[in-house]
């Protein structure tokens, strides 16, 4: 086989995984201690490098499913991150892709297995090389999306409460939201559709269950294309 492109400099290709889960108050992000150097030790984010017969989304996808044992999730790239000597190793440039998950769906076991915790955002210690910058980046994107588009829900059971849905609301945002005003916007919302059941958990006479409608907010969207 022809060898080509010889004459250049070999780069390194990862991708970078940044898990967000939802405590019931506040936005978590699943970060551990690197196991290889350099850097050993120090907190990361789960990657990996690109396969050889990889694309992008493949390495992705693989590597959040040996994370998390799920197959299907939200999951976006947030962007490429390559400055020159962002690893101490060698050139590498990774791809950051942002996934969210209900925690209460997530196998706590493999989080051991990889040696892994759930850490607040205004909790984050120093992190390895750029993976702090990664995060910030990820957060900010579901802040400017998060009201038009379904980002909550996968974060949430499949009913959820009006409250429990503005406490999501307000992690990723990060400041409080008038209740009222909030509840009046999502009413008007077609996607999010009222139940029949009521959770009797934290008052005596219950707050309504609502739902994300898949269906109800694939119809508005082709509607808009």
């Amino acid at each position: 086989m022809p060898q080509y492109y010889s004459q250049h400099s070999k780069v390194y290709v990862s991708v970078d995984c940044i898990v967000f889960g939802f405590d019931g108050s506040q936005l978590e992000v699943l970060i551990g201690k690197r196991k290889m150097d350099p850097g050993r030790g120090e907190w990361s984010l789960y990657g990996g490098f690109l396969g050889e017969k990889e694309n992008l989304y493949e390495a992705a996808h693989r590597t959040l499913l040996e994370l998390t044992g799920l197959d299907e999730m939200y999951m976006r790239q947030v962007g490429a991150f390559g400055e020159v000597d962002r690893d101490p190793g060698d050139r590498v440039v990774s791809i950051a892709y942002c996934a969210l998950i209900n925690v209460k769906d997530y196998d706590d076991s493999l989080r051991q297995k990889h040696e892994l915790e759930w850490v607040t955002l205004n909790k984050l210690p120093e992190m390895y090389s750029d993976h702090r910058l990664m995060i910030h980046n990820a957060v900010m994107q579901l802040r400017r999306r998060i009201y038009t588009r379904p980002l909550s829900f996968n974060l949430l059971p499949e009913m959820f409460t009006l409250t429990q849905l503005q406490h999501v609301f307000e992690a990723v945002l990060g400041e409080p939201i008038d209740k009222r005003n909030f509840r009046k916007r999502i009413k008007q919302t077609d996607f999010v559709q009222q139940t029949d059941f009521i959770d009797h958990t934290s008052s005596r006479s219950g707050a309504m269950l609502y739902r994300f409608n898949k269906e109800k907010y694939q119809e508005e969207q082709n509607f808009k294309l």
